[in-house]
């Protein structure tokens, strides 16, 4: 039994560490982009390996992180940057970004129509829709820098050595979470006991789908070992070690984003987590096209209890042979964000359709797990719990139906998730809460 415990014990160090510390906030420099390009090429692995607060493994893993950040940022002509929500972003040229230059795309595809709900557009009168996370109040950051991107430019999160060295390797950085799977797939998890969900599910053939999001920032308290709170879509193709997603979603990940805001996000893995994958624009993967979103930072405004709900609507589609991602306000009002190229899935199930759908939150924790949407229980319904509404998938002749989903609830100490319902009121369809309070005997 002794034996056993200290293997838990050494299980749990794993993670916490994998995890990364707290991301600290900037402390109130701004660095030009040339500036940053210097320092990354004159970086000294000693004054980042054994450092305070860094987890790089050596010599060897901080020199890899120093040339993806090079590799990255190669040749890119950045004429303007800005500081949003304690964060560097860079205005690069659309066809600048690692999505097309180094995966050698000659051009950038065209976007589909999205797809619309059979419902009407519009809902309860205490729901704001947001369309940007550029706040409304002011036109410039904090060292006078205008906030957004030309045309012909998308934001980017700036990728320094500061936020990578916080992991071992970069292949840590990539990777979603320790131990990370898709849930209910049946796949053994790489580190045990770590991952917690709240979820809806439907096996369908489909390309793409739809919900509307509500928008929270539960606490994730890392000191005692919490490691992120997330609400998401999952397309999912594909099984075991070729198991293949498109997710997008919020997620409060403290050591990734620096801070206790929900963040967008998006993910994607063409082989269940294990050698491919990334957030947002990080590697090669997602080709962005419009300047209205920015990836991995946090919202201007989130859901407050008994009072406004706030909520963005996301969805993907599959579109001669991409995966498109569409933001916005509503089903309604949808702008075409980005793509994943077919290529990033290397002819797996994904270049041809998505065969399961799930939506839900996901906690990741070592032995105490954090809230989940809003950290109510799904009984307290609208304007306490959190919810997913307006939910439809694609079939494969490109027309919207409404979801069959089946409710999954592997923790109900913890998390539940509520029946999915239909409601005829406007924006509404097929709806369900979500979420709960977490603790440390999530069963």
């Amino acid at each position: 039994m002794r034996t056993l415990n200290l293997r838990i014990l050494a299980a749990i160090a794993v993670i916490v560490m994998a995890a990364g510390p707290i991301y600290a906030q900037p402390s109130g420099q701004f660095t030009p982009f040339q500036n940053f390009v210097v320092e990354v090429q004159t970086a000294n692995p000693n004054n980042y390996v054994g450092q305070p607060g860094n987890l790089v493994r050596d010599a060897a893993a901080f020199e890899e992180m120093r040339q993806h950040i090079l590799n990255i940022y190669e040749g890119v002509a950045i004429t303007h940057s800005y500081v949003l929500d304690s964060h560097t972003f860079d205005c690069v040229p659309v066809l600048e970004q690692p999505g097309v230059r180094l995966r050698g795309l000659g051009s950038i595809a065209s976007p589909p129509p999205a797809n619309g709900s059979s419902g009407a557009p519009g809902g309860d009168t205490a729901i704001a829709g947001v369309n940007s996370q550029l706040p409304d109040d002011t036109s410039v950051d904090a060292f006078g820098n205008k906030l957004g991107c030309a045309e012909g430019t998308i934001p980017m999160w700036r990728i320094t050595l500061e936020d990578l060295a916080r992991w071992a390797t970069l292949q840590d950085f990539f990777h979603k979470s320790p131990g990370e799977s898709v849930p209910g797939s049946g796949v053994e998890p790489k580190v045990t006991a770590t991952h917690k969900y709240s979820y809806t599910i439907q096996s369908v053939n489909n390309e793409g789908g739809n919900s509307s999001l509500n928008l929270w920032k539960p606490h994730v308290n890392t000191t005692s070992g919490e490691i992120f709170s997330l609400s998401q879509q999952w397309y999912v193709g594909g099984s075991g070690s070729g198991t293949q997603t498109a997710e997008v979603g919020w997620q409060n990940y403290p050591a990734l984003w620096g801070s206790q805001k929900s963040a967008l996000f998006i993910y994607y893995t063409a082989d269940d987590y294990n050698k491919t994958g990334c957030y947002n624009l990080t590697c090669t993967a997602f080709v962005q096209t419009s300047s209205s979103w920015h990836f991995g930072v946090g919202f201007t405004n989130y859901s407050t209890v008994g009072g406004t709900q706030y909520e963005f609507t996301a969805q993907f589609k599959l579109y001669q042979g991409n995966w498109w991602l569409f933001l916005g306000a509503s089903s309604s009002s949808l702008t075409a964000v980005g793509y994943y190229p077919g290529s990033v899935y290397n002819g797996g199930q994904m270049s041809v359709h998505a065969q399961v759908i799930e939506y839900g939150t996901e906690g990741v924790g070592t032995t105490v797990w954090p809230p989940e949407g809003s950290g109510r229980w799904p009984s307290k319904g609208f304007s306490y719990a959190a919810y997913q509404r307006d939910l439809f998938y694609i079939d494969t002749t490109g027309t919207s139906q409404w979801d069959s989903l089946t409710p999954e609830k592997p923790s109900p100490t913890c998390y539940k998730v509520s029946k999915p319902s239909y409601s005829s009121s406007s924006g509404w369809g097929i709806y369900f809460y979500e979420g709960g309070p977490g603790g440390t005997t999530c069963q």
